[in-house]
């Protein structure tokens, strides 16, 4: 064990460690483009599951009103007997996860079972983690440190799923928001031609799936909820609600007052699509305004110890010849 722990901690093997992470992040930055692969495809593929899904809950309200009983499907495993045998869909409140969930593009019960035990295992996991490397590894010498750094492991890793569906999230709201604009030019064409709202969606999804496969995504469940449920005033709540974006919410506002009250949709799409040109112009504009004081720091820590070792360097050089 000591031997173990002479080596880790050697110098001389950390080094050796850090340049062969650095190898092949190297070597996986260059290779990972010639591996990508289409995720087009495997999202509509996820549509498609979840179309079913519909189809089936739309059985399913047909058969209570018959008072008839069919066999579902339901999520087993190890899991998802953990999950319910403690109880955690009532301890961290599922109804919530399952929206987060939905935002971030994860659907179904699947996920929402590996979230909640993720929540209550996690924690342990960054304890043990840090627990070997402040204890065995002793990179810690204060008993009283050791035992904070391990506290603080717990509850880092309590909040670290919560972190990961936060950050999933945005960036699908962010790639969302941006091809938004575009989606809805392309909305405005097909209902302006004759089309309805289903074919148009459809079509815009088939559109802008190569550019933003999530937003292609949503429009697909879209089309699939408007052809199942009862109410299409629910399909596009369910738009709203999925994306989360303020802007996808106000033209789903429009396309239900449409449908009730019978007003053009044309020119609100067209308003909106407008608004939603400028909106990701203003955040274009606001990123790039943000640049230069992000770049002051990292220009006075790298850039100007440079500078001042060309410009005096052989000055100092000279004098100490002199000397």
């Amino acid at each position: 064990m000591n031997a173990i722990i002479n080596a880790v901690t050697d110098p001389a093997f950390q080094i050796a460690v850090l340049v062969s992470l650095a190898a092949i992040a190297t070597i996986y930055t260059v290779l990972e483009p010639f591996f990508v692969k289409d995720k087009l495809t495997e999202r509509m593929k996820s549509v498609g599951a979840h179309r079913e899904a519909l189809r089936q809950k739309q059985r399913d309200a047909i058969a209570r009103k018959q008072n008839a009983k069919l066999r579902t499907a339901t999520p087993d495993g190890v899991i998802k007997e953990l999950v319910e045998n403690l109880k955690l869909l009532e301890v961290f409140d599922a109804e919530s996860a399952r929206k987060k969930l939905m935002m971030a593009g994860f659907r179904g019960q699947g996920p929402v079972m590996v979230f909640m035990a993720a929540r209550l295992g996690m924690p342990f996991v960054t304890a043990i983690f840090v627990g070997v490397y402040v204890y065995l590894l002793e990179g810690l010498s204060d008993s009283f440190m050791q035992l904070l750094a391990t506290m603080a492991g717990f509850f880092a890793g309590f909040y670290l799923p919560n972190v990961y569906i936060s950050n999933a999230v945005k960036n699908r709201q962010m790639k969302v928001q941006l091809a938004w604009p575009d989606a809805l030019d392309l909305l405005l064409i097909c209902v302006e031609s004759g089309m309805s709202i289903e074919a148009a969606f459809q079509k815009v999804a088939e559109e802008v799936g190569p550019n933003c496969p999530e937003l292609a995504e949503e429009l697909g469940l879209t089309t699939a909820e408007l052809s199942y449920l009862q109410e299409r005033k629910q399909a596009y709540q369910n738009l709203a609600d999925r994306t989360g974006l303020d802007v996808v919410k106000g033209v789903t506002t429009a396309l239900v007052q449409s449908e009730k009250y019978g007003t053009p949709l044309g020119q609100s799409l067209r308003v909106m699509a407008n608004e939603s040109r400028d909106l990701r112009m203003q955040e274009a504009e606001r990123k790039a305004a943000a640049l230069p004081p992000k770049l002051t720091v990292p220009m006075i820590g790298f850039f100007l110890p440079v500078l001042f070792a060309v410009i005096l360097g052989p000055a100092i050089m000279q004098v100490m010849a002199l000397e």
